[in-house]
């Protein structure tokens, strides 16, 4: 945070000081105790667990100051008290304020029910060929995490890439009301958070409300593989400047000549005629559009989409996660999250690799879908009925839908069926040979990555 002292705080939350310097300078914010350094500002949360103001006292005494919305009274320390209202609202207005001091720096908005975070490091990672570029750390995203991103952006940043998460109706507009984005990408509606949401087109008209907010003159990018997207003008009666980046002709950027290689993807992107070369190094179909759209931002920021496309060489990916051990088998850990886009994409990449063994698939249940989670089970069960994978190994109560379809249709793929991490385990230690892959893939409540970890020992 720069040059941000209590009574900054103090004006943006609206609060009251009710103790303590006002000219004491906040450095950071931390929602945290335990990570609370000297200079914070503390924002105790209540959750539906735990209440952070248990914890005002331990934070204080490394941090500088803290918000509080439960002490009405005097209250007496050597250091700032501000009361407040609500400190989650507080928080977020922190946000805003600070992106209001900071509103010359262009920001670019990433959401979408999958790929967000793959999407927004890639285009950081184009920018950076050109601009300084600041970025959303961690899962930061939330209704918590944005205004924590923004108050540490600075004026040395040339332009800031920012991820936007919601599950609820609304939650869009808060974050798009405190971003202030110049320019936002929307990656696919999916149905991941449709127990809360009820609706893909719902999710599309909650995603979309990133324009809101969304400066004069700016610019919407828009996943044209994803059938939502692609009606989404008419549907939604955006008004801003809309691209569309994909696979396919009509859009504005799209990408031809796709070839997967065994650790790496090549493709042809084009733009208004123009054709560039692309080589990165990770898998799946979804990162050549997550790719494409990273170049699109670039490119209408002023960023060679040459040199943006040489960062891609080195590119590798946080989430999905390729381990090949010598002598042995293959593993493609995808243990990070799950829902029905993300697992046929996922088992796309399993079909997609060069194998001169076997493809086995283990997955596992996929959570918050709502009253239909059988349903979208069953629908990655008929996925796989054309796919070439030799195995199918499920773990979980909703996972068994897969396998029943399957079985149903008599498929060539052999099912098995476990409950326990372990025995799975061991059986895949016994199957597995040099030269087979196998992917592992659930929501990340199911700790699959435990059983990778059991087959790397």
């Amino acid at each position: 945070m720069e040059h941000i002292t209590v009574k900054d705080i103090v004006e943006m939350t609206g609060g009251v000081l009710m103790c303590g310097d006002e000219n004491t300078p906040v450095k950071d914010i931390s929602t945290n105790s335990k990570e609370m350094k000297e200079g914070d500002l503390f924002i105790p949360v209540i959750g539906e667990r735990v209440d952070g103001h248990r914890f005002i006292e331990s934070a204080l005494e490394k941090g500088a100051a803290t918000l509080t919305s439960e002490h009405d009274g005097v209250v007496v320390a050597e250091k700032p008290y501000i009361r407040v209202d609500n400190t989650v609202v507080a928080l977020q207005r922190i946000g805003a304020g600070i992106r209001q001091r900071l509103i010359d720096i262009p920001v670019v908005a990433v959401t979408g029910s999958v790929g967000k975070t793959t999407t927004r490091e890639m285009i950081t990672l184009a920018l950076s060929a050109g601009k300084r570029t600041f970025h959303t750390e961690k899962n930061l995203n939330s209704q918590i995490g944005v205004p924590i991103t923004l108050s540490r952006m600075s004026r040395e940043d040339e332009i800031a890439v920012l991820e936007l998460g919601i599950s609820e109706d609304g939650q869009m507009d808060i974050l798009s009301d405190m971003v202030r984005p110049d320019m936002a990408v929307v990656t696919t509606i999916g149905v991941a958070h449709i127990e809360f949401m009820k609706t893909q087109e719902n999710i599309r008209r909650q995603k979309l409300s990133i324009v809101h907010s969304m400066k004069e003159g700016g610019t919407l990018f828009l996943n044209g593989d994803d059938r939502l997207l692609k009606d989404a003008v008419g549907a939604e009666q955006l008004t801003c400047r809309t691209l569309f980046y994909g696979t396919q002709e009509w859009c504005d950027y799209y990408a031809k000549d796709i070839v997967y290689g065994a650790d790496e993807t090549s493709f042809t992107c084009v733009h208004e005629g123009r054709e560039l070369p692309v080589l990165l190094h990770t898998l799946g179909k979804h990162n050549v559009l997550n790719c494409v759209a990273a170049l699109a931002v670039a490119n209408e920021n002023g960023v060679s989409m040459e040199a943006a496309a040489r960062q891609f060489r080195e590119f590798a990916g946080q989430r999905q996660k390729v381990i090949r051990m010598e002598n042995r088998f293959t593993i493609i850990d995808d243990t990070y999250n799950a829902s029905p886009d993300s697992m046929k994409a996922s088992i796309n990449v399993l079909c997609d690799m060069p194998c001169a063994g076997k493809r086995v698939a283990v997955l596992g249940d996929m959570f918050e879908l709502g009253e239909n989670e059988a349903e979208y089970h069953r629908e990655i069960g008929r996925f796989l009925l054309d796919k070439p994978v030799d195995e199918l190994v499920v773990l979980g109560t909703l996972a068994q839908n897969i396998k029943d379809v399957l079985t149903e249709q008599e498929s060539a793929i052999q099912v098995y069926s476990f409950s326990d991490k372990e025995e799975a385990a061991m059986y895949l230690m016994a199957l597995l040979k040099p030269d087979d892959i196998v992917l592992v893939k659930a929501s990340n409540g199911m700790h699959l990555n435990e059983l990778v970890n059991i087959l790397l020992a």
